[in-house]
């Protein structure tokens, strides 16, 4: 995406803390040169009363307006050495208020300051005509705003530390549209992107590419059901022509994708609230009524209504919106056959129609090459036992490990204790100045303890579980560690504690330990024994040394350790690791490998890309390069050894393998990928046989 994501362009070497100290702390050799209401002879002790005046400083900046004592206060003009202005409000000898900033760039701002920096709602326009209206935090744009590029582009929506961040909508100049997640500026997340030639892609996208799960439908009606990584189709998935028929069950099904977190959940969108933790600034904003629709948004936001609202500096609230992501199912598989197909069935019919219907394809691809395709009759009734058949199979194709927790889930309470405990610590500590680990960090005595009522404390927000204590172990250290791992921490609390809940996964190991797995892979929770905890803690020291000097260490990755104390029932203890399977490249298969030929074969008759694999599975050689074969045998080696020190002999490798496509049929689709080369933008599928 084009255009700035800060307020200064090529002119910004304007110092806000430079500018203040030159207007609040002037030198007394530049008393001698103030002059007041054309009197230059008065003492600083005689100006005791708000009154109009100049300010001429020996760095051939000035300043005219309201002065109290030899401070600017009120309203005043302050000239810059290289032209710079400001026109507006003034608090003890900084920008507060209403003003107006330019740049001899041509460059203007214009709206509110706070404490000397741009802060609150305002319009900044840069010299190449990049527009922004919307919120500001500590020069900034944080908060709803809408921007339009120099080329036409417009995006409205989140806006985080200076970039695109969370819900929003990108329209292009030529028409397209994308309605959904950002992050750093770019297409991150669930979203709908709609082409103008009609094409349009619903699912999960990662750096401006599709990527994940989703539905592409191309302007006929025909549409592709399956997976994509950086924008090429990867893996098996369903290809349904132009008028071929989706099963009858096509809304539950899609329904149930949604509800898996694999598709955008409309509803979903259309009744929740955005919620902006760290827009403490915003106070209780409404972007539009609960009955208005895309266009009221639009002519409110950039006539700037929403703009001109007062917000509160003085509470921590929610940004708050309404937001539909405008897209109904019949636009996501091309038409809405269940008119046709409820009439098919009240008639009785219940054999093969008698129309020529298009067959499904069934397709499997590794990198955008198309390697197998299988022909399924496509005439059967929705009620058929092929029709179920199908249904029973798609839902398996789109499964992810894990079962979802929701309201009713026994581990529901659970999971809403944890995720309120990890934001409450993670919150807490972040602002904490970053400091040298001691060995104080390590006992068990430096863990904190806090009590979270239901109705709520001074430390605690009310919540819908029961009444529970939290403890963080060793709190220092696992905020070292995260940042070791490059852990960004706004990133790890929306990952776990943000809107979409955690997944339990079936005992995977032999331990009876429960599984919680965040919505986006990346981090996997495990519970632990008391004895467990302990083990943990005592080698803490060491695992700290070991990852700090191996930066490519394969020991798992922990992040936090807790309890949860519920007011009845038992103690709860928690360790957060990294998903070792959780990566760009699609893992076609995974192995859990511990050097033994003893029980070590995979019970499923039927594999596929979730289960886990052991030793005697693993029937294919590896060849590296000299220089990595060295390095991996030398860290597993490292590794190793300090497991060995540690007297910890349960121990595996755990391999992921990703299936390339063949290096003849990779160049052809190389220079097809469906981006755009520069700005925000991806170009819709050239055929619909890809």
């Amino acid at each position: 995406m084009s255009g700035p994501v800060a307020i200064l362009d090529n002119v910004g070497a304007l110092s806000f803390s430079d500018r203040i100290e030159s207007v609040s702390a002037i030198s007394d050799r530049d008393r001698k040169s103030i002059s007041i209401n054309g009197e230059a002879d008065r003492t600083y002790s005689e100006v005791d009363a708000i009154r109009v005046g100049e300010l001429f400083l020996s760095n051939r900046e000035s300043y005219f307006g309201s002065l109290l004592g030899h401070v600017p206060e009120g309203n005043g003009k302050y000239v810059w050495s290289d032209g710079s202005v400001y026109a507006g409000e003034w608090q003890r000898g900084v920008r507060h208020g209403n003003g107006k900033l330019l740049w001899p760039s041509g460059a203007i701002y214009e709206g509110k300051f706070s404490g000397g920096y741009i802060h609150g709602t305002g319009t900044y326009i840069d010299s190449t005509n990049v527009t922004y209206k919307g919120r500001w935090r500590l020069n900034l744009k944080h908060g709803l705003g809408y921007q339009v590029y120099p080329h036409g582009d417009i995006f409205e929506g989140s806006w985080i530390q200076g970039s695109p961040e969370g819900p929003g909508k990108y329209t292009w100049v030529n028409g397209n549209v994308y309605i959904g997640n950002m992050k750093g500026g770019k297409m991150t997340g669930k979203g709908t992107l709609k082409w103008i030639n009609g094409d349009s892609h619903e699912g999960s996208w990662l750096n401006g590419m599709m990527h994940g799960f989703g539905v592409y439908t191309w302007s006929d009606g025909g549409c592709y059901v399956g997976t994509w990584t950086h924008g090429l189709k990867d893996g098996k998935g369903s290809f349904y022509p132009k008028g071929s028929r989706f099963p009858a069950v096509q809304e539950r099904y899609l329904n149930a994708l949604r509800k898996r977190g694999l598709l955008p959940d409309l509803k979903k969108y259309n009744h929740m609230y955005i919620q902006h933790l760290s827009s403490v600034d915003t106070a209780n904003v409404e972007a539009c009524d609960e009955q208005g629709s895309r266009h009221n948004y639009t002519d409110r936001l950039s006539k700037g209504n929403l703009l001109s609202l007062e917000q509160s500096r003085n509470k921590n609230v929610f940004l708050e919106r309404r937001w539909s992501l405008e897209v109904s199912i019949e636009k996501v598989i091309g038409h809405d056959l269940s008119t046709e197909l409820a009439q098919s069935t009240s008639d009785g019919i219940d054999r093969e129609v008698e129309i020529k219907i298009p067959p499904i394809l069934e397709r499997e691809y590794i990198q955008g090459v198309l390697i197998s395709e299988l022909v399924l009759d496509n005439c059967f009734s929705p009620s058929s036992r092929k029709a179920k058949q199908r249904e029973r199979k798609l839902a398996k194709e789109v499964k992810r490990p894990g079962e979802m927790i929701i309201r009713g889930h026994k581990s529901y309470d659970l999971m809403l204790s944890l995720q309120l405990g990890i934001r409450y610590t993670v919150g807490k500590i972040t602002p904490v100045q970053r400091r040298e680990i001691r060995q104080s960090d390590f006992v068990l005595n430096s863990s904190f303890s806090v009590h979270f009522p239901k109705t709520g404390c001074q430390l605690t927000p009310p919540h819908q579980s029961d009444d529970f204590k939290w403890k963080d172990y060793c709190p220092f250290v696992f905020r070292n560690l995260r940042e070791m791992f490059k852990i960004d921490a706004a990133d790890y609390m929306m990952s776990i504690c943000g809107n979409d809940t955690l997944r339990e996964l079936s005992s995977p190991g032999k331990s009876g330990s429960i599984f919680f797995l965040s919505q986006d892979d990346r981090f996997m929770i495990k519970t632990l024994r008391k004895s467990e905890v302990q083990v943990l803690v005592k080698m803490l020291p060491d695992y700290h040394l070991h990852v700090r000097s191996c930066e490519n260490t394969l020991i798992t990755k922990f992040f936090g350790l807790h309890r949860i104390k519920p007011s009845s029932g038992q103690k709860f203890r928690f360790v957060v690791m990294g998903n070792m399977f959780c990566t760009e490249l699609r893992i076609h298969r995974r192995f859990d490998l511990k050097g033994s030929s003893l029980g070590r074969s995979a019970d499923k008759i039927e594999i596929d890309e979730n289960t886990t694999l052991k030793d005697l599975d693993l029937n294919c050689y590896f060849y590296l390069e000299p220089s990595w074969q060295d390095a991996l045998l030398k860290q597993i080696e490292t590794d190793s050894k300090f497991l060995e020190t540690q007297q910890i002999m349960d121990y595996s490798l755990l391999l992921g393998v990703h299936y390339r496509a063949p290096q003849h049929l990779r160049s052809s689709t190389s220079n097809n990928q469906g981006t755009r080369g520069e700005g925000l933008g991806v170009l819709p599928e050239e055929g619909r046989y890809h």
